[in-house]
């Protein structure tokens, strides 16, 4: 598929960049470096030059996302409710810093400006779970439920 990516972009246009970059990020769910020297090459840019892009936007990733995606809101109401507090132990527990993937693909942590349930707060959210009023010590528990589902899979 991404062999008609390029074939969908003009050479040497470099405004499409970005959008270049979005399709193959959809394609892999990250942008490999080896995509990344493609697009220099189709589009007449430095290397620098696209890694310069990738690196700019929030939204492009240079690594794969883990299989669980765990999201801390760090928004004014969850930081009043020391939400910091549940970064660190989740730092902690799973042996990375936020933007960071677990050796084993199971978790990526990233942090967000508000997740929008304020009235809940401290939230974070894995996937599609939402856990509010969320505290340290629940924390191992919470990943536990991941980790065991994955366990089951593997299982089969």
């Amino acid at each position: 598929m991404d062999g008609n990516i390029f074939q969908q972009y003009p050479k040497n246009d470099r405004s499409n960049l970005i959008a270049m970059l979005q399709d193959i990020q959809e394609v892999h769910g990250y942008l490999p470096e080896k995509e990344i020297r493609k697009v220099a090459d189709h589009l007449g840019m430095s290397l620098s030059g696209v890694y310069g892009v990738a690196t700019f936007y929030n939204q492009f990733r240079l690594t794969p996302l883990g299989k669980n995606i765990i999201r801390v809101c760090r928004g004014t109401a969850c930081h009043v409710k020391n939400s910091a507090n549940i970064l660190m132990a989740l730092e902690n527990e799973l042996g990375i810093c936020a933007g960071q993937t677990t050796r084993d693909k199971l978790f990526t942590l990233e942090t967000v400006a508000c997740i929008g349930a304020c009235s809940i707060a401290p939230v974070i959210n894995i996937n599609d779970d939402y856990y509010g009023r969320v505290t340290v010590k629940e924390i191992p528990k919470i990943l536990n439920k991941y980790k065991k589902q994955e366990q089951a899979v593997s299982a089969e």
